[in-house]
């Protein structure tokens, strides 16, 4: 394991060890879009991995997937993560911020009885996209869709300076740097795919056109921040949100061929369907090491013992454990000590109290309780 604990720089973020925390939505914001207090001590926690990626940050109003998911578009946003941010920093951790668009993987409940946004309005498949929402009895459950509409040129110029806001407002709110949402078939995901985005002007057609709309919102992310402190997380492969790219291969190894000049702090890689069992990491990477060099994190059902073996390999200069750190707040340690670990619990991964949030107990806990009991 020791191959995990080197410390690695992802551009301008350094990192004291190559444990990083996955983005997780936890649906704990209120219904203006501000992150709870509760928030606070459930990153810094989390302190101890090389850098936390924040759960997915709406860049604004007409971006929303899950309900009581958390924005930065507002000061009173900005000023929630503050705190959150001061007190993991306070704990000597680094986290950005994933800013995150949901497209068309949205309702009308949602985002006040608007028509959710698309590349090219296609609608053929709204039993497959996951929008999910908080009742009144407080069950959180999956809802139905509704059909999206084509962006005009100018919501498409208007979601580019969103992201641009958006990622001034995590420098005010002092996160390390951001994470671009390109991937499970959101917004910028679906402007990527040939079968979602059908548009015929320059956003569309081409693999340069599909791209159009990520490089801009680079360019505006790098008005607020160098490039060296932005992310970008990718799913060549995901069946999640029906994206549907019949030519994977071709799209993202284009786009890795632009990643290795762009300057961005580094590139991270989910493989998505295995969250399902159907695993493609075996493809996917090929694709991305023919015409990338530059730090990779890669994330999805990794064991620690396998993700010792990535880096130490030079697969990956890093990787992303989700469910393992929702239920671990320690892992690093844990992965230090061989374990054990805590397993997640269904109740409270989305919305709800601190359940499922606050109580998993850290390794230094279950100590005591366990000399205590002697």
């Amino acid at each position: 394991m020791a191959a995990l604990f080197h410390p690695a720089a992802l551009g301008d973020l350094n990192l004291t060890n190559r444990i990083v925390m996955a983005p997780m939505t936890r649906s704990r914001a209120d219904e203006r879009g501000v992150i709870n207090a509760s928030a606070a001590e459930y990153y810094s926690a989390r302190a101890g991995a090389g850098v936390i990626i924040s759960e997915g940050i709406n860049v604004g109003p007409m971006s929303n997937a899950f309900d009581r998911t958390p924005g930065l578009w507002t000061d009173e946003q900005t000023e929630g993560w503050k705190a959150v941010v001061d007190r993991i920093h306070e704990k000597g951790g680094r986290i950005v911020a994933q800013l995150w668009h949901g497209g068309r993987a949205s309702a009308r409940g949602l985002l006040s009885n608007r028509q959710p946004l698309s590349p090219s309005g296609v609608n053929d498949d709204l039993d497959r996209l996951q929008v999910w929402a908080l009742l009144a009895n407080g069950a959180y459950v999956r809802v139905t869709a509704t059909s999206s509409r084509a962006m005009s040129l100018g919501e498409i110029r208007g979601a580019v300076d969103e992201f641009g806001l958006a990622a001034a407002n995590a420098v005010r709110a002092g996160f390390d740097g951001v994470e671009i949402h390109g991937a499970n078939g959101y917004l910028v995901h679906q402007f990527l795919s040939p079968t979602i985005n059908q548009r015929t002007d320059e956003y569309g057609g081409s693999i340069e056109g599909r791209s159009r709309l990520l490089l801009e919102i680079v360019s505006a992310i790098s008005d607020a921040m160098p490039r060296s402190r932005i992310g970008l997380r990718l799913s060549p492969f995901a069946d999640y949100n029906s994206t549907r790219d019949p030519r994977p291969e071709e799209t993202y190894g284009q786009l890795a061929h632009w990643l290795q000049t762009a300057g961005l702090a580094y590139l991270h890689l989910a493989d998505t369907n295995a969250w399902t069992g159907a695993p493609d990491y075996a493809r996917m990477l090929p694709i991305v090491r023919e015409h990338y060099r530059g730090p990779l994190i890669v994330n999805a059902g990794i064991t620690p013992e396998r993700a010792a073996d990535i880096v130490s390999s030079g697969e990956a200069d890093a990787v992303a454990f989700g469910r393992l750190f929702l239920a671990n707040p320690d892992l690093p340690a844990r992965i230090r000590a061989g374990g054990p670990y805590n397993s997640p619990r269904s109740v409270g991964i989305y919305g709800g109290s601190d359940t499922g949030y606050l109580d998993y107990p850290s390794l230094e806990s279950v100590a005591k309780e366990v000399a205590a009991g002697d």
